[in-house]
């Protein structure tokens, strides 16, 4: 199966060098001409991924139409390029998106937009805990391979397999989708907490709070409980919830501690997609009657509409309830 990756950021870098460690040819789209010039000449991608050797058996392009005749193509542009890119890629692979959010503006799934810039191709979505620079060094991690075409899938998973890279399949591509979108505004979240000093029992309560917000969420719009408890869910959740290696998290310590976040977004040379994903995710949410408090606050952060102060109160002050 031959392997092509769209997206030169940390992540698809990542994947490229899974996906090249038998030696086995993969060519990966960057858009930044450095990045292309950067792994074909010197075997690294120091924008993105610095200080990690790239397999020789990893080759750069700049030109989308370099990627016809490929079996696979590893999605990995940012959530919201994806339909853009897509629509310049020649069509006829597998359509594999690593990607984790929500369309701004259509509130459509990754899945969606691909289906529209790509009618008829086989879809299957990759997600779970992942830091690039870990996968990259062959950290062993475990991923959700989510493809309702179970043979694809089995041939997708022994592909991309290696000693320290697991795939777990499944057939739920919704609630992988689901789960990586929403993780990532919840973990802004938990930055918060972070930045805002509230501590440990908070941060812990917030990620429970907030898987419940997940899996109502990810129920409403059909996904599977066993999947949102998975990889793709709860341990994505877990990841991005608790490290500074997080975007989200990141760029929720900064609104905790009181930066804006205009300033914060325009510092950043990375996407951290829930900034994108909150004002969508709480549009549907409310569309759909699914209570979703806490990706309330952080729109309301994001936005500017509310400060950390006083959404703290708002939360605290809500009705009490049973847990289930």
């Amino acid at each position: 199966m031959k392997i092509g990756v769209i997206g030169g950021g940390a992540w698809g870098t990542a994947l490229a060098q899974v996906a090249a460690a038998d030696g086995a040819p993969v060519l990966l789209w960057a858009r930044e001409a450095e990045v292309v010039a950067g792994i074909n000449d010197a075997r690294e991608n120091r924008l993105f991924l610095a200080g990690v050797p790239l397999s020789p058996a990893v080759r750069a392009t700049g030109d989308l139409a370099d990627l016809a005749g490929l079996d696979a193509l590893l999605v990995v542009a940012p959530a919201q390029h994806v339909g853009a890119v897509l629509r310049e890629t020649p069509a006829g692979a597998a359509l594999v998106l690593c990607a984790k959010g929500i369309e701004a503006g259509s509130g459509r799934l990754v899945s969606e937009v691909a289906a529209d810039a790509h009618p008829g191709a086989a879809l299957a979505v990759l997600s779970g805990p992942t830091f690039a620079h870990e996968v990259a060094q062959g950290l062993p991690t475990a991923v959700t391979l989510a493809v309702e075409d179970e043979a694809l899938g089995a041939r997708l998973a022994e592909r991309l397999a290696r000693p320290g890279f697991r795939p777990y399949r499944s057939t739920d591509v919704i609630g992988a989708e689901v789960g990586g979108a929403v993780k990532n505004v919840l973990a802004i979240a938990c930055g918060v907490v972070d930045g805002a000093g509230l501590g440990q029992n908070a941060r812990a309560a917030l990620i429970a709070r907030g898987f419940a917000e997940m899996t109502r969420f990810g129920l409403a719009k059909g996904a599977r409980p066993e999947t949102l408890a998975g990889l793709a869910g709860l341990g994505d959740l877990v990841l991005t919830c608790s490290s500074t290696s997080s975007r989200n998290f990141s760029l929720g310590r900064g609104l905790g501690e009181g930066q804006s976040p205009a300033a914060l977004l325009a510092d950043r040379r990375t996407v951290a997609e829930g900034a994108f994903t909150a004002p969508v995710l709480a549009e549907t949410a409310r569309a759909m009657s699914v209570e979703m408090p806490i990706v309330d606050a952080v729109c309301a952060l994001l936005d500017g509409s509310a400060d950390v102060g006083t959404v703290i109160e708002r939360l605290l002050a809500r009705p009490l309830r049973a847990e289930i």
